[in-house]
């Protein structure tokens, strides 16, 4: 393994490091504790040239790791988590399979890596190192420069918002492939080598409204409530649509970098959202923080995963309008309280 390049990511916690190889995967000379794997889904066949190949070459079987999922989180970001490896001289602990049922532009493929490591990381204390190579660079075709920007994009904002990760190491198997990212790393690096992230108490906003279209009406009644009691109140609400495509993330930490509080609205449609959860991941960091950013309602019934349910709500369902102006009041308090 040739470490080609690094950058360092400042977090109050320390700093983290993402790392540029070129080499084998799967005969990395120092342990990982977690190894992200790409696939079709349920596909999981040796097929030449891919790392699952090359898994398969040094006896580990991701067909048979799928069989025995420790979590499976396919539904929800389109990948799983194998039980830990136990075979002798492997460098990694585990292995995160990524399989969206559907595949997006290159910041999305990224954007829902990331939000299947928040989730991981975030209840198995033990992952700290993470290894990948350049998803979807391979069979799919994706021109390198293309993923790496959305991928050192998130992977920097992430690491500096608070994802506990030490290291992420991104390898590169060809070398051809392996210098042309060398190059465009050198380039990109310039620009994320200090990338921190602002907890100034100047915001433009005091809240941003993270919701679901469909639940636009419901929402609008605690906005027009909120305004309604106090007029200068400054309410991120009416964002531009996002577009899924070159820097959407960029746009949604900057939106959301410049509001105090972030009231999430949970429904259904809410968790089928990419940019919702993508809002409610980047305000999850920030109240870990401050303890104090997230005032999420819960709007309409819906099988909340874990990691939600673990921040106080208010609870409003189905939408009932009592319920919906005392959260609005509450939130009005906590506004005042800074």
């Amino acid at each position: 393994m040739e470490l080609l390049d690094w950058l360092t990511v400042e977090h109050a916690d320390g700093e983290r490091r993402i790392e540029l190889y070129h080499g084998d995967l799967t005969a990395m000379p120092e342990a990982v504790d977690l190894l992200i794997v790409s696939a079709f889904p349920n596909h999981y066949a040796p097929e030449r040239g891919t790392l699952i190949e090359a898994l398969h070459k040094r006896g580990i079987s991701v067909a048979r790791l799928a069989a025995q999922k420790a979590a499976d989180l396919r539904d929800d970001f389109g990948c799983w988590l194998s039980q830990p490896i136990t075979a002798d001289a492997m460098p990694f602990k585990r292995v995160l399979c990524f399989e969206p049922r559907t595949r997006g532009e290159p910041a999305e493929v990224i954007g829902d890596i990331f939000q299947a490591l928040i989730a991981i990381v975030s209840h198995e204390p033990s992952i700290r190192t993470v290894a990948m190579s350049m998803v979807a660079t391979g069979r799919q075709g994706v021109p390198i420069a293309d993923i790496l920007e959305p991928l050192l994009e998130a992977a920097a904002h992430w690491l500096a918002m608070g994802l506990d990760v030490n290291c992420l190491k991104i390898v590169e198997f060809a070398e051809r492939k392996a210098y042309e990212l060398k190059g465009a790393f050198a380039i990109l690096k310039k620009h994320y080598a200090e990338m921190t992230v602002s907890m100034s108490p100047q915001y433009r906003y005091d809240l941003f409204i993270s919701y679901a279209s469909p639940n636009r009406p419901d929402v609008l009644r605690v906005v027009d409530y909120l305004q309604a009691q106090k007029p200068d109140l400054r309410i991120f609400f009416d964002r531009h649509e996002l577009t899924l495509g070159d820097a959407w993330q960029q746009q949604i930490f900057e939106a959301l970098d410049d509001c105090n509080k972030v009231v999430a609205f949970y429904s259904p449609a809410y968790l089928a959202s990419k940019v919702c959860k993508e809002e409610f991941n980047i305000a999850l960091f920030r109240h870990r923080e401050t303890g104090a950013t997230l005032l999420p309602i819960y709007l309409y019934s819906a099988a909340l995963p874990t990691y939600m349910k673990l921040i106080q709500f208010t609870d409003c369902r189905e939408a009932d309008n009592a319920k919906l102006r005392a959260a609005a009041e509450s939130i009005l308090a906590a506004v005042a309280q800074g």
